[in-house]
């Protein structure tokens, strides 16, 4: 395929065959104004503020729609498409709720920023009727606010066609469309799993999680609760940019010290709990492969993936390991281990956890999640919400010095810091499982078969004289497409990693929010999660059964992996749910 040859605002531009002019425009240095763009997920031309002038066109065209062809002259900002994308602001403000102050996304919304910068004011420009939406407030992740919904449809097509899911669509026609489920049921009565990945991409204030963090301040400011706060490996590869730092940066050190300037009796780290997922999770593997168990084994971290498996693979749910997530692991150690070593009620005791995942909001609350006779985890916050109690309590985050997580449960390897990248989670498992398996020391622990990107990866290791053959997927999506292959006996796999959201945890759904524009030039995925390999790549201990803190709780507490304490604290079970016949 060869190069066209246009102009664009006079300069010469050379951009493959096949190229928008949007994407022209790009190469050029160039940015057009875009809205309801995705790059491969949403190009659709329907917010109407990538118009151009093309030389001899009849009428504006759209930049993200519109392919080029040789000798084309393009024209991005004349006074003619200055004007027309102010109008354009202003019929989006004139049914559109203007409460920015109190706006989840103010300061950070992609209308806001166009308005300002086509000096666009807050009266109406467009008087006349206005629709007025009740808040879906059903879902236990998140709320839905239609009164802010500008209709570009990212989250229609995010959950169609990047999770395969589609719960929500455009409902109604003309003036009176809106987006919602199908016979506008409410969310909760829909096959959502809570995955998030909607809000991620929502460009105004339309979608945001529920705010847990008056629960937590409450909670610290209560003299009779012992307020202990984990944080998950992911976290750290993107804190940072909610104050400024570029993506990909890693502040863990700052993560440590802002969390202990909160107020938390004792501040530690979701790896430790990541470490014994994996001893519990490696010795599964063995245990099944060993006694001819139910194979392939699929993990079980990410609770969006398990409720997509129940919802819509429930004969698979035996599959699953029994293992619960790390979240979960940490809360019911936490509340009977840690409770029992410093003599503290475990009713008292109040864990918060502080994820990159919406879904972990679902799953905290699940009944399965209380092996103590008390929930595992009380409150479950996201990246977001944990930037917002640093930003309400006055800290200064940029100026914190880097402190330490507080011991034991503070203490991980570098296997459980990558799990928070797609892979990680089987890359850590291989590196413990392969070691029991052989009874040797591996000569190299990056399995990098397993690492990238990619929606679907596979590998095969031969191992104490068995061929193990994994596969590692993340986005529902891809991991449907996985599955089929498996039903139909067109894949044979011993080991399966599936993550809810596509390049895992790094990318959840309660990450800080990156513009359109960041979204479709960044590959975000992959700077976070180069975090994550440097943190294991520099760990004194990069295998799970090797954390020092693990060994002491085995020996001291659970005996060994897969005991029955350990299944009582560890372990859980699934549903087998149903998928609403309106959803299909």
């Amino acid at each position: 395929m060869g190069n066209v040859n246009i102009k664009i605002n006079g300069m010469d531009i050379s951009a493959p065959e096949g190229s928008t002019i949007l994407e022209a425009a790009r190469l050029a240095n160039i940015e057009i104004p875009t809205l309801c763009f995705l790059k491969e997920i949403n190009e659709i031309g329907a917010c109407r503020m990538c118009v151009v002038e093309v030389k001899g066109a009849r009428s504006l065209v759209t930049a993200c729609v519109y392919p080029i062809n040789e000798g084309m002259e393009v024209y991005t900002n004349t006074p003619k498409l200055i004007e027309a994308r102010k109008k354009n602001l202003q019929l989006l403000l004139s049914n559109h709720e203007k409460k920015c102050l109190s706006c989840v996304r103010s300061g950070n919304c992609e209308l806001q920023r166009l308005c300002r910068e086509y000096g666009v004011e807050d009266e109406d420009y467009y008087q006349g009727e206005k629709q007025k939406f009740e808040l879906d407030t059903s879902a236990p992740h998140m709320i839905r606010d239609n009164n802010k919904c500008i209709l570009c449809r990212r989250c229609v097509a995010t959950c169609e066609k990047v999770q395969g899911i589609g719960v929500i669509g455009a409902n109604e026609r003309g003036f009176n469309t809106f987006i919602g489920s199908a016979f506008n049921m409410d969310l909760a009565e829909t096959s959502c799993v809570s995955c998030g990945q909607c809000i991620a991409v929502c460009p105004t204030g339309a979608l945001y999680e529920k705010d847990d963090t008056e629960k937590v301040f409450e909670a610290i400011a209560d003299p009779e609760k012992y307020v202990v706060v984990q944080a998950a490996p992911a976290v750290r590869a993107a804190l940072g940019e909610e104050f400024g730092y570029p993506i990909g940066t890693d502040v863990q050190g700052k993560l440590a010290a802002s969390l202990r300037r909160l107020g938390f009796d004792k501040v530690f780290d979701t790896n430790f709990s990541a470490d014994l997922t994996i001893m519990e999770e490696a010795n599964e593997f063995i245990e099944r492969v060993k006694n001819g168990g139910k194979l392939p084994l699929i993990t079980s971290c990410s609770p969006g993936w398990v409720k997509y498996c129940e919802h819509y693979f429930p004969d698979m749910t035996e599959n699953l390991s029994s293992c619960k997530s790390p979240q979960q692991m940490f809360g019911a150690i936490a509340k009977s281990y840690y409770a029992e070593k410093i003599g503290v009620d475990k009713e008292k005791m109040f864990v918060v956890s502080v994820m990159p995942c919406t879904a972990k909001k679902f799953e905290v609350g699940r009944p399965e999640m209380d092996a103590n006779g008390v929930a595992d985890v009380d409150v479950a916050l996201t990246t977001r919400e944990l930037a917002k109690m640093i930003e309400r309590a006055g800290i200064k985050f940029r100026d914190l010095p880097d402190e330490e997580f507080d011991m034991p449960l503070g203490l991980g390897s570098g296997a459980a810091v990558i799990f928070g990248a797609t892979g990680g989670v089987m890359e850590a498992a291989l590196r413990t499982a392969v070691e029991k398996l052989t009874g040797e020391e591996l000569k190299s622990l990056d399995f990098t078969d397993v690492r990238g990107t990619e929606g679907i990866k596979e590998a095969s290791y031969s191992v104490a004289g068995l061929n193990v053959k994994v596969a590692v997927a993340s986005g529902l999506k891809n991991a449907k497409e996985l599955l089929t292959k498996v039903k139909n006996g067109e894949a044979d796999y011993q080991f399966i990693e599936i993550m809810g959201c596509p390049g895992g945890c790094v990318n959840g759904g309660g990450q800080p929010r990156q513009p359109g524009y960041v979204r479709n030039t960044v590959d975000i995925r992959a700077k976070r999660a180069s975090v994550l390999y440097n943190l294991d790549k520099t760990n004194t201990i990069r295998k799970s059964h090797e954390n020092p803190a693990i060994i002491e709780l085995y020996e001291t507490y659970l005996k060994e992996p897969g005991s029955h304490r350990a299944h009582e604290l560890l372990h859980t079970t699934y549903t087998k749910r149903v998928v609403n016949k309106e959803t299909l």
